[in-house]
């Protein structure tokens, strides 16, 4: 099995030699001590809700599950030459944004197709508003139509169960029972989550939580970590959880 990592080493690799990521230069999928880190995107110059978000995120990934994780984010653009360090790019909001230039387009259309995975999400505290127009105008702007864009990702993906079982995506706010995606030969690139996910996660340097989650409290908090953890697994890892289905059968066949 191939991990999402060396998908993003390879493809990173392959860009360079083609000339896509800058004048001869290999880029590295992970970075030198090959540990997963997040990447905060940012598309104008003040834009990004949350901003203590993905450190705590961060630290949960590390505490539960095997992963070497870098606690540190690191904040990029769609023009910065490493953009490939950082697989898992989160881009939050809680207001328009203006949609990228054809080049930045580009290199994140080259991203998601080398193995990068973006999470959106909307910190608007509702749906349908300036956030939600603006995200839809990027993706349609990436992948013009015909092309398939979002389109809710179904209760039984493989998602829902990389490492948790969830029965819907929750953050600060429940106010969604859906998540939306955009698949691209059968693997889901982008997720877009309208429940305000970094509400949930954000700490403040004292430990405490900055925002309280409604209706269901802390244990809707836990439920909004779970989802994260689920996300970043299946970033790095695919499908393998599903493919555990078909062990007993390959098994049997074996004997």
């Amino acid at each position: 099995m191939i991990r999402r990592r060396d998908l993003l080493r390879l493809g990173a690799a392959g860009a360079a030699t083609l000339g896509l990521a800058g004048r001869g230069r290999l880029a590295r999928a992970i970075g030198p001590a090959d540990q997963f880190r997040f990447g905060q995107l940012i598309l104008r110059p003040g834009q990004g809700a949350r901003p203590s978000a993905l450190r705590r995120m961060a630290w949960e990934v590390d505490k539960r599950t095997s992963i070497a994780v870098d606690l540190a984010p690191r904040t990029v653009s769609l023009k910065d030459a490493k953009l490939h360090e950082t697989p898992f790019l989160y881009l939050a909001g809680d207001r328009e944004f203006p949609i990228p230039s054809e080049s930045e387009i580009e290199a994140l259309r080259r991203f998601l197709t080398f193995g990068g995975f973006l999470l959106i999400d909307s910190a608007e505290g509702a749906t349908g508003g300036a956030f939600d127009g603006a995200v839809r105008q990027l993706i349609e702007t990436l992948y013009p139509p015909p092309a398939p864009g979002l389109e809710i990702v179904a209760k039984d993906h493989v998602v829902y169960r990389s490492f948790y079982r969830i029965e819907r995506p929750v953050g600060r706010l429940a106010i969604s029972p859906t998540m939306e995606a955009v698949m691209r030969d059968g693997r889901l690139v982008v997720a877009y989550v309208q429940n305000d996910l970094g509400g949930a996660w954000a700490r403040d340097d004292f430990g405490n939580y900055e925002l309280s989650c409604e209706p269901g409290g802390e244990r809707q908090r836990q439920m909004a970590f779970r989802l994260g953890i689920n996300l970043v697994m299946y970033a790095l890892c695919l499908d393998y959880k599903e493919d555990q289905v078909h062990i007993p059968f390959i098994l049997k066949r074996r004997q």
